[in-house]
């Protein structure tokens, strides 16, 4: 029978039989509530006269409780815990536990953390559109006057199946999704959006800690995957084919494959109802080390500056890239074909890594209890399509994968790059089972244990485009500044690579010459003169495209020492041509000095040493 349970955040229904006992009640309140503690009390009506006393003896029906009866539920001045678990720890939206009221149930605290929560600008556009798809009156079906209509011109809901077949969208939107949710008779006035989870619950004082002890209240309930029906992001669209052009040029000079991370911006998009769209502006390669079948990223200590010029330009990291590329024909440019047909789309160590970053890159969300749900980061592959050209494919991982990876219960196999595989629990760990539905090989649909399981069925394919007209956030100029991390040859970031990159351009050039995402992640990453601190009037010149507030800030002491740090290093350039007078002294005299005949530039920093000492006073690296 169904029981109502009233609070004062809101009603859920419990299903429970009349056999059962009070004390099931109260699990299942607690469980569908969500609640840390199990300091409440149940009872028969709103005045508290008459309490349903928790009993593992009384029966639901002994203590004359009937199928939709409504029953109250009242917190008794719990004091809140806070777990790990409860606020994401990663995100620009974070909510620092200080911030946190100290008393109050679980659910309280819920309305705290959204009401803090700011949902993506794209989230909150879509959220107040019209879901209705419009079409107009068929001349062959429709015998009415242009003021009615009829079942062949009504407007459809988002999630049209027949709609989204014709149109060969293959996952509805997520807020076509929310729709959904809320196209009943309550309006979704219950929807939350809750993740499921794979650990023990840290709460429950009934027994000894895992692993001398577990029961029905703690232990997290087995999982059944399910093919997501929707997905958070439609579409990843480059705005020109210059940003892939020169990610991929690091593969053509050395044959090793590389990572990225992309940033860009989240717009409508309008091929898929309520979809949305990310649009590429730039690729920052972080440190790495790759060979021909590999490729593995390095801790990298600069990753949060970089996010800080990406914000500071009005961008976020909105997805990864990487390549397999293996040659087939050099001279024809043409590239084996490894993935899809019998092969596998995206191995368990990518989907791990994928599953890992979007838990990184949570999606912000008032309908969910933590304040977020899912995410709208992306996988985009460069690798070799059927005609063995050079392709991307985009993906994202499902919900239900990033819970398993963020528990800690996925592994890949050793063998087999298309299966990962469910961890079994151990002293250190409890483990749900995990199962997945296949067809056998009589075409019966059967339940599967994830040991292993197929990595196929946590994927969602994402469209990966450019646009017919190319876009440019960023200037488009014929000589490009050197990427980060590339320890090749000629591709150095220095002050010898700035001096030759600025002289390209004009004084009057100075916001095309800026305009370049690495440059700007250079300057403010620079060891010998920390620049960070002064960029911002930069990043707002170049992202409103802002000749004369770029030019201000060129005139600045802060770059007027740059110039003559790149002066200093050996170049002639536009930098050097408009100096400020007395900008010399902003260094102290110490590059002025640094011109007899014992001093020397470092090879590998540009530092001017004054002395002539084998090695580099900034770097300690040799001479020569």
């Amino acid at each position: 029978m169904i029981i109502r349970v009233q609070t004062t955040e809101g009603t859920k229904r419990v299903e429970i039989k009349p056999t059962e006992s009070t004390k099931q009640l109260y699990d299942k309140a607690h469980d569908v509530f969500g609640l840390t503690t199990f300091n409440f009390s149940i009872y028969l009506d709103r005045n508290r006269k008459e309490e349903i006393v928790s009993s593992a003896r009384k029966t639901i029906s002994v203590a004359k409780v009937k199928h939709g009866d409504m029953v109250y539920l009242f917190m008794v001045g719990a004091k809140l815990t806070t777990t790990e678990e409860s606020v994401p720890t990663e995100s620009a939206n974070e909510v620092k536990p200080e911030s946190i009221p100290e008393d109050g149930d679980k659910k309280q605290v819920v309305s705290h953390i959204k009401s803090q929560v700011k949902e993506d600008d794209v989230d909150i556009i879509l959220a107040k559109e019209d879901a209705k798809i419009k079409r107009k009156a068929d001349s062959t079906m429709c015998h009415h006057n242009s003021q009615s209509m009829c079942v062949h011109c009504t407007a459809l809901d988002p999630w049209d199946e027949g709609y989204l077949k014709d149109n060969k969208i293959k996952h509805i939107s997520f807020h076509s999704y929310l729709r959904k949710l809320t196209s009943g008779i309550d309006k979704g006035k219950y929807v939350s959006l809750i993740e499921e989870s794979c650990k023990i619950d840290p709460n429950c004082r009934d027994h000894p800690p895992w692993p001398k002890g577990i029961c029905s209240k703690c232990q997290p309930s087995a999982i059944t995957l399910n093919r997501q029906p929707y997905r958070h992001v439609d579409n990843v669209m480059f705005e020109n084919k210059h940003i892939v052009e020169r990610f991929l040029n690091y593969w053509r000079i050395t044959g090793h494959q590389r990572i990225g991370f992309l940033y860009g911006k989240y717009t409508v998009f309008k091929d898929v109802p309520l979809g949305i769209q990310t649009v590429v502006t730039a690729i920052y390669e972080p440190p790495q080390e790759g060979s021909r079948d590999h490729v593995k990223l390095l801790p990298d200590p600069k990753k949060p500056i970089v996010d800080e010029v990406a914000q500071g330009l009005g961008l976020t990291c909105v997805a990864w890239i990487f390549t397999d590329l293996v040659p087939l024909d050099a001279s024809a440019g043409t590239v084996k074909k490894n993935r899809g047909g019998d092969a596998h789309l995206l191995s368990a160590n990518e989907v791990i890594t994928a599953a890992h970053l979007q838990n990184m890159h949570p999606n912000p969300s008032q309908k969910s209890p933590t304040g977020y749900y899912g995410s709208k980061f992306a996988t985009v592959i460069v690798t070799g399509d059927k005609e063995n050209q050079v392709h991307m494919e985009g993906y994202q991982v499902s919900n239900q994968s990033m819970v398993l990876v963020r528990d800690g219960c996925l592994v890949p196999t050793r063998d087999a790059p298309e299966l990962a595989y469910v961890r079994e629990s151990s002293t250190k760990q409890y483990v749900p089972d995990v199962f997945f539905k296949e067809k056998d090989e009589y075409g019966n649909v059967v339940t599967r244990l994830g040991r292993p399981l197929p990595v196929d069925y946590l994927l969602l394919d994402v469209p990966v485009s450019t646009p017919v007209e190319p876009l440019f956030t960023f200037a488009h100029n014929t000589e490009a500044f050197p990427v980060a991390n590339r320890l090749v040859e000629g591709h150095l970031q220095d002050f010898s690579a700035l001096s030759k990159y600025l002289n390209h351009f004009t004084n009057n050039q100075f916001l095309e010459a800026v305009s370049d995402f690495h440059l700007l992640v250079f300057i403010a990453t620079m060891d010998i003169m920390p620049m960070r601190e002064y960029l911002k009037p930069l990043l707002t010149a170049v992202s409103s495209r802002d000749h004369n507030a770029a030019l201000d800030w060129r005139k600045s002491e802060q770059w007027a020492t740059v110039e003559q740090l790149v002066s200093a290093s050996g170049g002639d350039s536009m930098a050097t041509s408009g100096m400020a007078d007395g900008a010399m002294g902003a260094l102290g005299g110490g590059v002025a000095g640094g011109s007899g005949a014992s001093s020397w530039n470092c090879v590998h920093c540009t530092f001017v040493n004054a002395t002539a000492s084998e090695n580099c006073e900034m770097c300690n690296l040799p001479h020569h």
